[in-house]
């Protein structure tokens, strides 16, 4: 069945980033909404889709927790190929969405048919449970790939992060003590939610301009 997507940016935009959703939030979040914006005024052709557990929620009502990952695999690179694209590609998500994109992403760069992976707030181990690295795959990544994390994430704080081993194709955009979310606390860190949106998708822009 196909997805149905919402697509924002300019139709002839160099790069086109396919961004899912997180495990909790469909594609049409006020966060989701905040970050496509932000990167939509970069130029930047920004397509969102819902994995189908998230859109069944939408007509039963019961909210379903995510299939397994080699499910959400296969239906990510189902998406890829509705989507298609002519220019540079790079794959994305919150979240969640950004481990499964990360799970394809090295066959599909491989295959000649990304050219990046962007994960914004990548949850690198469940809160509580540093201990439960979710990171064996990207010791070993060859795509090249830009991790967006608040300093402060529960799901991977910087802290936490520098202890693990990742492949040097990975960049990593730390935000000052931001939260899953990349919200900050004004009175300790200065910043507000506002200036690291923008601040990520400044990043990106530079970061896709360099993909082949």
């Amino acid at each position: 069945m196909p997805h149905q997507f919402l697509i924002n940016g300019p139709e002839d935009a160099k790069v086109t980033i396919v961004l899912a959703h997180g495990a909790g939030g469909a594609m049409d979040t006020k966060w989701m909404e905040t970050m496509s914006a932000a990167l939509v005024r970069k130029g930047l052709r920004i397509v969102r889709f819902e994995f189908d557990y998230m859109s069944a929620r939408r007509s039963s009502g019961k909210r379903s927790p995510p299939p397994r990952a080699e499910l959400l695999n296969q239906e990510f690179e189902a998406v890829i190929d509705e989507v298609g694209s002519s220019g540079t590609l790079v794959i994305a998500g919150k979240s969640m969405g950004g481990r499964v994109a990360s799970m394809i992403a090295d066959d599909l760069h491989n295959a000649g048919r990304i050219s990046g992976l962007l994960c914004l707030g990548y949850p690198f181990h469940p809160i509580g449970k540093p201990e439960n690295q979710r990171t064996a795959h990207l010791q070993g990544m060859t795509t090249p790939t830009l991790i967006c994390q608040g300093t402060r994430d529960l799901f991977g704080s910087r802290e936490e992060v520098s202890t693990f081993q990742l492949s040097n194709m990975i960049e990593l955009l730390w935000l000052e003590d931001g939260d899953h979310d990349f919200t900050p606390r004004k009175a300790v860190s200065g910043f507000t939610s506002a200036e690291h949106i923008a601040a990520v998708a400044d990043h990106v822009f530079g970061w896709t301009s360099a993909l082949r």
